[in-house]
């Protein structure tokens, strides 16, 4: 059975390119295209696994990956920005972190990598 993946983004082109790429790699993706709605997916799916952008208008990542640990502390978080770094509050709080920079192979294998440490 398919690994049920949330990707959460405000860009929605990115959003549609990283739902492909996953579906093809033999996932199951909900898509969210902002941090409150991304929170009420969360809540009501049985999610594996998140795929969260940090920069986001209203509620950013750090916010979104905070509650989401408040509501589901054993589902591994993966943080996308387009920053070379994270603040480091934000990093105790995800499992992974991607620069949205890097290629789709790099995305999947971390998510693997989350998934399989599960």
């Amino acid at each position: 059975m398919p690994r049920l993946i949330l990707c959460v983004d405000d860009e929605v082109v990115g959003l549609q390119v990283r739902k492909i790429m996953l579906e093809r790699a033999g996932y199951k993706v909900l898509t969210a295209p902002d941090g409150r709605t991304g929170l009420e997916v969360f809540k009501a799916e049985p999610v594996q696994a998140v795929i969260l952008d940090y920069t986001m208008p209203g509620m950013n990542g750090g916010e979104v990956a905070n509650r989401m640990r408040q509501a589901k502390p054993e589902v591994p978080i993966l943080m996308l920005s387009a920053n070379i770094a994270l603040p480091q509050d934000i990093s105790a709080l995800v499992d992974s972190y991607v620069t949205k920079g890097e290629s789709a192979p790099v995305l999947l294998e971390r998510l693997g990598t989350m998934l399989s440490a599960g």
